[in-house]
């Protein structure tokens, strides 16, 4: 592996802190991974964008997947997410996911998380798109995320465990020999540091969650602007299946100028019986799969997107009336008071739906360990391509994905700890290039990214409008590198023009990939290439970003994952 030797420009640290392992992030993810090591007598630092609960995993209503119920098994569990998978999914992942989820689910329930149990006294499962089991469990009815993250944030404040909060993760520090040797980061206001320092660790665990804010609308908060995944980028790490982007189908319409968060209604109002219907009350997904309503979030979305285009509509319904007071109150009190906020009563009136760009299918790239093509570098969550998601994410499968990997990667740091005794070998970073190599992108580009990828990368995507986007997108790029090179000039350092900075190169890739995949696959829907191509196709897009800022562009020869190696051998190259 060799590294770009790129950084974003920002103030050298002024500060440090020696750890074991320094974990990037404060979702299921992070924070498993972060427990684990702790347990394993790592000295471990967490640090994480805003305060300890703030991160995506709080936002997740449907609940967490696993083989938990009577009759369920894990090959039944494999079974459904290699069909949501539409044929990209790694087996292998796969497999380690189902198998090793519920014992997973189950030391998340020892360490504090308490979820719903039926009359009987078990668990309490439902049902969701893609699945033909009831194998999701929840908490608070509609709040499974918030009651996990509740859980883990105690546990770890139990531990005494040092957090760094409020702080965004900029580069990748490694040695004169290329391995990890820790991150570089900006406190902002609240947190314990002003100004940019480092956290100095042999090992790093990317869990910084997804790049939803790539898009004007997306069910993600305002801090999943693609850090980790640009960080990767930066460090010579490669990332796969970004065009892969799941927009869920049922978010809360709030007008065609909303931008920014929207409110997601749950799958799991459908796998209760709600209806997608039309303006008329027409079920128009009864017979378009086998599962109606309940089929995989590609096959929904576009079902919607199909009838919006049909009528000339700016949104879809979805019609639980038939729930009554008592079930929206209990069953979902969430998603009842966000549709009330906004001036809609689900127990009376259908709910205004429309996809929004919901959930990252790719990711950096890794193996069933969570090690990245970096040495020493890691990756879970949704920042990860593990190969379980493949070209569609199987509902409930992002927070067992998330509790699983943390758990492997925890025990692989662990391993590697007592092979080499990492404690007492904290890497020397090698010195920071004193001229920046990244120009920054100014804050209000944000917006100018956004729309771009809303128009020519959302969820009906051609030729014309990825070509659009990346041309338009290159300008952007182009004009900041070209303004350092002949001046010196570039964007003020800070938190805005460092996140607009990430979603351009995040934009950058997904539309390089999503020019390159021309077939639909899941959640990737070519209207020019109306069919799947298995042939062609049946493989993932490989990036990673060269010194001088282009983006290399690979395919691998299979379905299957090459090793997380240095310098794998490239196939079909392309500089875009």
């Amino acid at each position: 592996m060799t590294s770009t030797g790129i950084r974003l420009h920002a103030p050298a640290p002024g500060w440090s802190i020696d750890a074991d392992v320094v974990v990037v992030g404060s979702g299921v993810a992070g924070l498993t991974a972060a427990l684990r090591c702790e347990a394993a007598g790592l000295h471990t630092v967490v640090v994480t964008k805003a305060r300890l609960d703030d991160g995506s995993t709080r936002w997740a209503q449907g609940g967490i997947a696993a083989a938990l119920g009577e009759g369920d098994s894990p090959e039944q569990h494999l079974d459904d997410t290699l069909v949501a998978g539409a044929g990209l999914c790694d087996e292998q992942a796969v497999r380690i996911l189902v198998t090793e989820g519920p014992d997973a689910v189950r030391r998340l329930i020892e360490t504090g998380a308490q979820f719903d149990e039926s009359d009987e006294g078990g668990l309490a499962l439902t049902r969701e798109g893609g699945h033909h089991r009831r194998r999701i469990a929840h908490a608070g009815g509609d709040a499974t995320g918030a009651e996990i993250s509740r859980a883990l944030v105690e546990a770890v404040r139990a531990r005494g465990m040092r957090t760094v909060e409020n702080a965004l993760v900029l580069d990748l520090l490694t040695d004169a020999d290329g391995r990890t040797a820790g991150v570089t980061l900006h406190v902002m206001g609240e947190g314990q540091h002003d100004g940019v320092g480092a956290v100095h660790a042999p090992a790093v665990v990317l869990a910084t969650g997804g790049m939803g804010q790539v898009f004007s609308a997306t069910t993600n908060p305002s801090v999943s602007t693609g850090d980790g995944v640009a960080l990767a980028l930066r460090a010579g790490a490669e990332v796969s299946d970004l065009e892969f982007v799941q927009f869920h189908p049922t978010v809360l319409f709030l007008g065609p100028e909303a931008e920014g968060q929207q409110p997601l209604v749950s799958e799991a109002v459908r796998g209760e019986g709600a209806h997608l219907v039309d303006a008329d009350g027409v079920r128009f997904m009864v017979g378009q799969h086998e599962l109606g309503e309940l089929a995989p979030r590609d096959i929904v979305a576009k079902g919607i997107m199909r009838r919006m285009q049909e009528q000339g509509a700016e949104h879809m319904f979805l019609d639980a009336r038939h729930f009554g007071a008592e079930m929206w109150e209990h069953r979902f009190p969430t998603i009842l008071a966000a549709c009330r906020a906004h001036g809609i009563d689900p127990v009376h009136e259908p709910i205004p739906v429309a996809p929004a760009a919901h959930y990252a299918s790719g990711g950096v790239r890794t193996d069933p360990h969570g090690r990245t093509t970096v040495p020493g570098l890691y990756a879970c969550g949704e920042v990860a391509c593990t190969g379980v998601h493949g070209a569609n994410r199987l509902a409930s499968n992002s927070l067992l994905e998330g509790l699983v990997y943390a758990e492997r990667i925890a025990a692989d740091i662990a391993a590697a700890h007592a092979d080499s005794g990492l404690r007492a070998s904290v890497p020397e970073p090698a010195p920071c290039p004193e001229v920046p190599a990244h120009p920054l992108q100014p804050a209000e580009a944000r917006f100018t990214i956004q729309r771009i990828m809303s128009e020519g990368a959302g969820v009906l995507r051609s030729a014309d409008s990825l070509t659009k986007a990346a041309d338009r997108l290159q300008r952007l790029h182009s004009e900041a590198r070209d303004a350092l090179t002949e001046n010196g000039k570039t964007a003020e350092p800070g938190v805005d023009t460092w996140e607009a900075t990430n979603l351009l190169c995040v934009a950058r890739v997904l539309v390089a990939a999503a020019r390159l995949r021309e077939e639909t696959r899941g959640c990737h829907w070519r209207e020019d290439h109306a069919d799947r191509d298995d042939t062609a196709w049946r493989r993932h897009i490989v990036v990673r970003l060269n010194p001088d800022r282009s983006l290399a562009v690979r395919t691998t020869d299979t379905a299957d994952f090459p090793p997380t190696r240095p310098n794998p051998p490239a196939h079909r190259p392309q500089e875009q």
